[in-house]
């Protein structure tokens, strides 16, 4: 789930409007909607990012950057506002739990209409559920706690648990929780009919254009329940920009809305220009470092913990970062509950990293680090640490690769065909511990998002007991989520380098965003504005 990371500068815009011109004809207008030369009235958002926007198409499995489009053209049940760690309620007008938090009952808003025509009812809700659960696939595991679902009418749905989780949290996520039509999606080719660039949503947009690799545009869904006021953007495009001083400049011009990201040292230059503004926030989201636990010398954890006290942390965060994320301590975000600052913190310490090399019998030697080759952050932290870790007599081959091929290489039958080392950034399903601990270090017989390939019976224990007690004992399941982190800053199959605040580039035009961390990188385009 990493952020993957032509100058097309002088004629982008007049290129985007006339192609947005010629897409909008593939649909009848919409009612005083449109203003002249075919653009619609209220406007057109570019969102600029560093990588590919789609990797997934299907709603069930989707579980990496397209969840910045995903959760404009898909809904959920709940929507999660950290600011006051209130729900907002999005497809369910109102619901309760029972006393023993095992029933959670769910009434869906009336006459809210798919994509695909037909009218969401608490049967299509369960049937999208259950098509997600029994797919298994990206963050599916979200609905562990889920026994049966039932449709006690037309639009009341329920849920009966095994245990008491904390439901409103699990289907308020980013991933696997989008309520979509299941059975008109199957009947027309399921994954396959996704794949070809088709929605099933409920969600105030829908697909217009995708051209891989470089744009996806979203067109206005004329019967969107939430309706439309003549200042919201009826298109949005997403729009693939490599080169972090094109999107700089496109910003600046006045062609992207929003960018994602940019490099510290170009953000200094966008304090001081007109019309652009930088908004920062905190987030979930941290950088992390994966070891190969299965081959080579990170096999063993004196050797891991070597390189943890050969990274220069305070040189990363200062001079490539510019102070705009902190040190972790642990796996576990600041911000998010579990967090826990009374972890041991890894400090450069080279004279005590060779210590441990001694002790291991291990004099060094070569090892590969990949990265996403189009992060520019991501390329300097990678510098910085070959320059440190020769200091301890290992020779680091960096490798920027796009995430596709990071990826493959990572998931290779043969240990020794694998990275060494692996850098990728990591946010949560849901605003729950469960998805740093569980995901990325629980054990597993194939792998998913353990690219540690760790394995360790007692931390599998702990954080499944954690999350099975959370939803009635959260003073509890705390402890228990501190016991694995203390196995993990033990065992080093990985380290959580930093947690980042986001740093957005945004157009002074651009109204009504407002940062969730709880949904990394998404800009919910039907509260926004064109000013």
């Amino acid at each position: 789930m990493n952020t993957k990371h032509k100058p097309w500068y002088a004629i982008v815009l007049v290129s985007l409007f006339l192609l947005l011109s010629a897409c909008s004809n593939d649909k009848p207008a919409k009612e005083a909607d449109t203003a002249a030369e075919g653009q619609p009235a209220g406007g057109i958002a570019v969102y600029g990012s560093h990588d590919d926007i789609m990797t997934f198409w299907d709603p069930s499995d989707s579980y990496s950057n397209e969840i910045i489009a995903m959760n404009n053209m898909y809904e959920t049940l709940l929507r999660y506002d950290t600011k006051d760690e209130s729900f907002k309620n999005i497809l369910a007008e109102t619901y309760n739990v029972s006393d023993d938090g095992l029933t959670w009952t769910f009434t869906l808003r009336k006459d809210v209409k798919f994509h695909t025509g037909n009218d969401l009812t608490a049967e299509a809700a369960k049937a999208s559920i259950e098509r997600t659960i029994e797919r298994g696939k990206g963050a599916a595991f979200i609905w562990d706690p889920v026994e049966e679902i039932n449709a006690k009418d037309t639009h009341t749905l329920e849920f009966k648990l095994s245990y008491p989780a904390a439901l409103d949290t699990i289907v308020s996520s980013g991933y696997a929780a989008f309520i979509f039509d299941a059975a008109a999606a199957e009947e027309n080719g399921g994954e396959e009919w996704f794949n070809e660039g088709n929605s099933a949503g409920t969600g105030p947009y829908s697909p217009e254009k995708w051209d891989r690799g470089s744009q996806l545009i979203l067109d206005s869904f004329d019967e969107y329940w939430g309706e439309w006021e003549a200042d919201q953007y009826q298109k949005v495009v997403f729009k693939t920009i490599q080169e972090a001083n094109t999107r700089l400049q496109m910003a600046k011009g006045g062609e992207l809305q929003f960018v994602s990201q940019l490099p510290n040292e170009l953000i200094k230059s966008v304090e001081e220009a007109d019309g652009v503004s930088v908004h920062e926030t905190e987030s979930f989201q941290q950088l992390v470092m994966m070891f190969n636990t299965e081959a080579g010398p990170l096999k063993d954890s004196k050797v891991r913990q070597a390189l943890a006290y050969a990274i220069p942390y305070d040189n990363i965060i200062q001079d490539v970062l510019g102070n705009t994320a902190t040190q972790s301590f642990g796996s576990i975000p600041a911000g998010l509950w579990g967090h826990d600052s009374s972890l041991h913190q890894y400090n450069q310490d080279l004279d005590k990293a060779k210590q441990l090399l001694e002790e291991a019998g291990v004099d060094g030697g070569e090892l590969t680090l990949t990265y996403v080759s189009s992060d520019e952050e991501e390329r300097q932290i990678a510098e910085l640490l070959k320059i440190e870790l020769a200091k301890i007599g290992f020779e680091l081959e960096l490798k920027g690769m796009l995430w596709d091929a990071q990826w493959d290489m990572s998931k290779a039958t043969n240990p020794e065909e694998r990275q060494d080392i692996l850098l990728m950034y990591w946010w949560p399903d849901y605003a729950d511990p469960y998805s740093f601990m569980k995901n990325l270090y629980a054990s597993e017989d194939e792998i998913v998002f353990n690219l540690a390939y760790y394995k360790n019976e007692q931390y599998d224990q702990l954080v499944d007991e954690a999350q099975e007690v959370a939803g009635v004992d959260r003073d509890k399941a705390i402890e228990l989520y501190k016991q694995a982190q203390q196995i993990l800053v033990e065992e080093v199959p990985g380290l959580s380098l930093y947690d980042r605040k986001y740093i957005r580039v945004i157009n002074d035009s651009f109204g009504g965003y407002e940062d969730n961390p709880a949904y990394p990188n998404v800009v919910f385009f039907h509260d926004t504005y064109k000013k």
